[in-house]
């Protein structure tokens, strides 16, 4: 699991780096217990207060240590989401948010728990980079990453991850799987084994994104140099479109299409589980299939 994996090499950071801070607010703090009584002022809990939260953040940062601030994305970014633009943003410094919970992990929780904008919200602040990560392993590269920089880093852990690692940097996307002349699908983090799945078969390109921003539009445009008015497809797991202007920058100079899957805008108003809420928002392989076969059906009329 992606969470266990974070707490464990957090803990280790907090040996390894005198610089490093870890941040909580009532989350995780047991698999942190014996980190805080090692670095009892490197590791603070501020009970349930996440604007408190980000504040400390911001203040640690400020006093030149690296800080890791860590809870369920709704309560990091969107309830902390003003303190990020003033005690992060606006003041100059950087930090690590690590979230857990993604777009709809804890579905039983409710609304509460629920993330599915978290991306676009940060996207309305500039520098930030964006870790998606699809597997335990990468979480863990990304993480050690994010805390060995200076800037402003969000990395999104989820309970869905993909079957194998994928050779990951942060940054470019990779290249999965090659086509000839049929879509380019981007799949971003945990949805990669879905997007394999769905276009098993199919003459189709699969890119990957463990790392989401900055958008690699380089490597977007060679992935869909050959194609004269490609078709992309983007497969990211929270809102639907949060990537799309990004996208359509890249090839702003070339004929395309494009088609956005992701989280759909409607609130999904009942509780039920993270299967549940994939399969209603269209995001298992065999809806995934269906919509990609239908965005290129209408191409080729």
């Amino acid at each position: 699991m992606m969470r266990e994996r974070f707490t464990t090499i957090a803990s280790r950071l907090l040996d390894e780096d005198p610089r490093t801070a870890v941040v909580l607010a009532d989350i995780s703090t047991d698999a942190f217990k014996d980190a805080a009584l090692a670095h009892p002022d490197r590791v603070v809990n501020v009970g349930i207060r996440e604007q408190l939260l980000v504040g400390v953040t911001g203040g640690l940062a400020l006093a030149g240590l690296r800080p890791i601030a860590h809870t369920f994305a709704s309560f990091l970014v969107e309830r902390g989401f003003e303190q990020i633009k003033l005690d992060l943003n606006h003041q100059g410094v950087g930090a690590v948010l690590v979230s857990i919970g993604a777009s709809y992990d804890r579905a039983g929780a409710g609304r509460t728990h629920q993330a599915p904008g978290d991306v676009a919200l940060l996207d309305t602040l500039p520098g930030w980079t964006v870790h998606v990560p699809g597997h335990p392993d990468e979480a863990e590269l990304l993480l050690r990453s994010g805390v060995a920089e200076d800037g402003l880093v969000y990395l999104r852990l989820s309970e869905q991850t993909n079957a194998r690692a994928q050779p990951v940097r942060p940054g470019g996307f990779l290249t999965v799987r090659e086509g000839r002349t049929g879509p380019v699908l981007l799949a971003v983090g945990p949805l990669l084994d879905t997007v394999l799945e769905a276009t098993e078969g199919l003459d189709a390109t699969v890119l990957y994104a463990a790392t989401i921003r900055p958008f690699d539009a380089a490597g977007l445009r060679a992935a869909t140099a050959d194609r004269p008015a490609p078709e992309v497809v983007l497969v990211e797991p929270y809102l639907a479109g949060t990537s799309a202007g990004f996208a359509a920058e890249a090839l702003a100079d070339r004929p395309h299409r494009l088609l956005s899957l992701g989280v759909r805008r409607e609130e999904l108003r009942r509780y039920g589980t993270m299967a549940d809420h994939i399969r209603a928002h269209g995001l298992d392989a065999a809806s995934v299939r269906q919509r990609v076969a239908a965005f290129a059906a209408a191409g080729a009329r």
